[in-house]
């Protein structure tokens, strides 16, 4: 049983590799994205109920498993738990308007800026770190989450992600 908390929390053990394992969680959530995107065809209403999805059930287990977590690492927060980064990252990609940029801009965006969120914590989320257990693990992911998703909502909707594309590809194909 211990083996198997273990494996949840450290989202289905994303949080066992080396180097960054909250950016390999991460990573693991942009893969799901993908893979939902290409099965539906890309429908926004499929990615955005999975995402809501894996954010509520890794969410609920973050709080379920926090204390397990916590005594299992011996510290507040432990790298190795990565399953709130699951939900964190869910919530940075609900609702994406795909169409208006290319969908692995959209979620390398996202991903970037969740993590940025999530390294720096703007408040609230350094203070909300001290709730207890699974909560305080988890609420700072969830709010680098929205942050994330808000930061991406704009640059997308503005145009700006895709102006910066074309801007890419011209200075690429100019040699610079």
């Amino acid at each position: 049983m211990d083996r198997l908390r273990k494996f949840l929390v450290t989202g289905l053990a994303t949080g066992r590799l080396p180097l960054a394992p909250g950016t390999w969680g991460s990573a693991a959530v942009c893969a799901i994205y993908l893979l939902i995107a290409w099965a539906s065809g890309g429908r926004w209403l499929c990615l955005s109920v999975g995402m809501v999805s894996l954010a509520v059930a890794a969410s609920g287990v973050c709080v379920a498993l926090g204390r397990f977590a916590e005594e299992t690492f011996g510290r507040k927060d432990p790298g190795q738990v990565t399953i709130d980064e699951w939900a964190g990252q869910a919530v940075a990609l609900v609702a994406m308007p795909l169409g208006l940029a290319p969908t692995w801009a959209i979620v390398l965006l996202a991903f970037l800026a969740f993590r940025l969120f999530d390294i720096v914590k703007p408040p609230p989320a350094r203070g909300i770190q001290k709730l207890p257990a699974g909560w305080g693990i988890l609420a700072d992911d969830l709010i680098a989450g929205v942050y994330a998703n808000v930061a991406v909502q704009l640059l997308v909707r503005t145009n700006a992600l895709t102006a910066g594309l074309n801007w890419l590809a011209g200075a690429v194909g100019l040699g610079f």
